[in-house]
C-alpha cells in the first residue's frame, strides 16, 4: 500500500484515480467505478462523485493507496 498526499478535503473520488494514474483516463475512472471493480474502504463503491477524506483506503487494479492529508 502506498501513501498519497491530498492538500484539501474532500477529493471525488474519480480524480484521485485519474491522478494518480491508476487510470488511464477521467472516462476510464467513471466507468471503472460505476462497474463496481472500485472497493473503498473494503466495500465496493459505484459513486463516481463519492468524497474522500484523509485515512480513506482505495482498492483497485491491484493497487492500493491510502489518503493521507497534508
Amino acid at each position: 500500500m502506498r501513501d498519497v498526499i491530498i492538500r484539501k478535503e474532500p477529493v471525488e473520488l474519480h480524480k484521485i484515480l485519474k491522478f494518480e494514474g491508476m487510470v488511464s483516463s477521467g472516462g476510464v475512472a467513471k466507468l471503472a467505478i460505476e462497474s463496481g471493480d472500485v472497493l473503498v474502504n473494503g466495500e465496493v463503491e459505484t459513486r463516481k462523485r463519492k468524497k474522500m477524506v484523509s485515512g480513506d483506503i482505495i482498492e483497485f487494479n491491484g493497487e492500493k493507496i491510502r489518503l493521507v492529508a497534508h
